[in-house]
């Protein structure tokens, strides 16, 4: 998307560090968790343009001691610093207060496979072996969800992980954990998506950053990941498939986002952005193209970002954007405030806000095939 970039610089250092310390969370207990791509820069401070320090290869152990503005604090071996977080996840074992850790649920019920192959892995992540394989049409028993992940049962007693996106599963029968049970209760009268299938667009990517935060140089293309990243895990606890355009820090076309969702057949495409404006303005804004399905989704997901997200919600508005316009299924995008706002950027930083955000997002879903 073209949008101007605003630049400015607040005059006292005073109200630079009052915001850092106001969004910063509280102390949290340290964890360990694994690194889930490639190659993990560490840089000295939680922030893009910080020094880097070290990198860190994918499947590398690390202990999580603080978070600031979605950037995890980390030891490994003589590494020490900071990294983007949504590249890790946490280990089994470990106590944390992140909505990773916090939403396992357990119990059994079927589910059949939707994706031509499916790889089974020994754990719940692509860093672990893989152990065998799966058609579609196949049906398993789950045992487990974690993050997205599936543990399963093959019908020949194999039992491993799978991503939970590709296979459609119906209601668990049995016990889940605390942190499940308020999933469950926030979508307690959502049933119908499960088993849809949801693309979900994190914005921009790769050579393309977006919009560049004015107070602390926060890049749209981080937050639009790792709330997308979060908006899956929600949707997948309800049953919900969900295809997301990119999973890295990659840049697909938009006539490749587009296309994802029309070969897939999806029910419905959401493509996550973050604003910036060369005025004062603050908040949320969610765009629709067609007056018929996209209006009616764009409307059900800013109902929920409206009820109190952290951010207002400026309303609707008409959005001729190739995503939306190109797209033959239900579409919106959202924006989930402004980078060129000190307020905006200070709030959207922190995995409480895109948390919050997601969540309104997936609730948005809900409702929109409850209809």
């Amino acid at each position: 998307m073209n949008k101007r970039i605003h630049i400015a610089v607040l005059a006292a250092g005073i109200l630079i560090g009052g915001l850092l310390q106001n969004t910063r969370v509280d102390a949290m207990a340290s964890y360990t968790a694994k690194v889930y791509t490639s190659s993990l820069i560490v840089r000295s401070e939680p922030a893009a343009c910080a020094s880097v320090v070290g990198s860190l290869k994918s499947g590398t152990t690390v202990t999580v001691t603080d978070e600031q503005h979605g950037w995890m604090e980390i030891r490994s071996g003589s590494v020490n610093g900071w990294v983007a977080g949504y590249y890790l996840k946490k280990t089994a074992g470990t106590a944390t207060a992140s909505l990773s850790s916090a939403k396992t649920t357990s119990g059994s019920s079927s589910a059949t496979v939707t994706a031509d192959s499916l790889r089974i892995r020994g754990g719940p992540g692509t860093g672990y072996q893989v152990v065998g394989s799966l058609k579609a049409q196949d049906t398993v028993t789950v045992l487990q969800r974690e993050d997205g992940w599936a543990r399963i049962r093959t019908t020949g007693g194999e039992v491993g992980w799978v991503s939970a996106q590709y296979i459609a599963s119906g209601s668990a029968s049995t016990g889940s954990s605390k942190a499940s049970s308020v999933s469950s209760t926030s979508f307690s009268s959502s049933g119908r998506i499960s088993g849809k299938l949801i693309v979900i667009d994190p914005g921009h990517g790769g050579s393309d950053p977006g919009m560049l935060g004015t107070t602390y140089n926060t890049m749209e293309k981080d937050l639009t990941l790792q709330t997308a990243f979060y908006v899956r895990d929600y949707l997948t606890a309800r049953g919900a498939r969900v295809q997301m355009t990119r999973t890295t820090d990659q840049k697909p076309t938009l006539a490749r986002r587009v296309q994802i969702a029309t070969t897939l057949n999806a029910d419905a495409f959401v493509s996550i952005h973050y604003n910036s404006s060369p005025k004062n303005v603050s908040g949320t804004l969610t765009f629709f193209y067609s007056e018929s399905d996209d209006l009616r989704l764009a409307r059900a997901i800013e109902t929920r970002l409206g009820q109190g997200i952290g951010l207002k919600s400026n309303g609707l508005s008409y959005g001729n954007y190739h995503i939306l316009r190109e797209n033959t299924l239900p579409a919106t995008l959202v924006e989930l405030g402004f980078l060129s706002n000190p307020y905006d950027e200070a709030i959207v930083r922190t995995s409480a806000y895109q948390k919050k955000a997601a969540k309104a997002i997936a609730q948005g879903l809900a409702d929109y095939f409850k209809k």
